[in-house]
């Protein structure tokens, strides 16, 4: 198996890939669509979940993803015909810095993507190229919430804590209208989930290689989490707007 397929197989029972629950996904997007027929984009939609509740949410809103695994956006097709909101969604099957529209768009998800522009202030750098006058972007990020050990460094990437986090963010000229902090009980909820998700699959076919890879997997995610970084790292989702001036 690779990478994609093991991600597939992990987040089968938490489609949206980012410790938050249904609940702050929800109320993070009733703050970031600013009306009713706004048009949104996600950069790394995978296999657009946020937009899918986006649409289910606003039958007047139109949206786009833009995911390199033609996987992913074929589950999403399937999901939003599903829904009956197919003809409200396009997908493109491409980098999202590659990524062109003549119209501009009201919102601009990102969330735990970073890493596929290059972190944190690159990633709002591409999605100001698709925002329209007065838009928003919904971004989210990982943050140390104290001081990581050089392990948890290497296997996640070098974050800032969460105030530094915010102050480059404000620095950038971006002003949060709204944020999450991820509770320890959604991290927790996160991790469990990609975990059992993965064992369940695995214990299911003992006498398949990928079955074996996939116990292997879950166990070496649930080591890292819990010896590692648990206690050290945080999730931030940020609702911003661009500052006047």
């Amino acid at each position: 198996m690779n990478r994609e397929e093991i991600s597939q197989i992990a987040h089968a029972d938490h489609p949206i890939k980012a410790p938050l629950d249904d609940g702050s996904v929800r109320r993070l997007l009733e703050r970031g669509v600013p009306r009713a027929d706004a048009r949104v984009l996600d950069l790394g939609c995978g296999t657009a979940e946020w937009l899918l509740r986006a649409l289910d949410a606003h039958p007047h809103l139109r949206a786009e993803g833009v995911d390199i695994s033609g996987e992913a956006l074929a589950l999403a097709d399937r999901a939003a015909s599903r829904l009956g909101v197919r003809e409200r969604l396009v997908l493109h099957h491409r980098s999202a810095a590659d990524f062109t529209s003549v119209e501009p768009f009201d919102l601009v998800l990102s969330v735990g993507a970073t890493h596929a522009f290059g972190g944190l202030l690159p990633t709002l750098a591409e999605a100001r190229k698709h925002l329209a006058p007065g838009g928003r972007v919904l971004i989210g990020e990982g943050f140390w919430d104290r001081e990581p050990s050089p392990e948890a460094v290497e296997m996640l990437g070098d974050f800032a804590d969460l105030a530094t986090t915010v102050d480059r963010v404000v620095a950038d000229g971006w002003t949060p209208v709204d944020g999450h902090v991820s509770t320890r009980g959604e991290l927790d909820a996160y991790e469990w989930s990609c975990w059992g998700s993965l064992a369940s699959w695995g214990l299911d076919r003992p006498a398949d290689p990928d079955g074996s890879q996939a116990l292997e997997t879950a166990g070496v995610r649930r080591s890292e989490w819990l010896r590692v970084y648990r206690d050290t790292w945080g999730f931030v989702s940020l609702v911003l707007r661009r500052t006047a001036g």
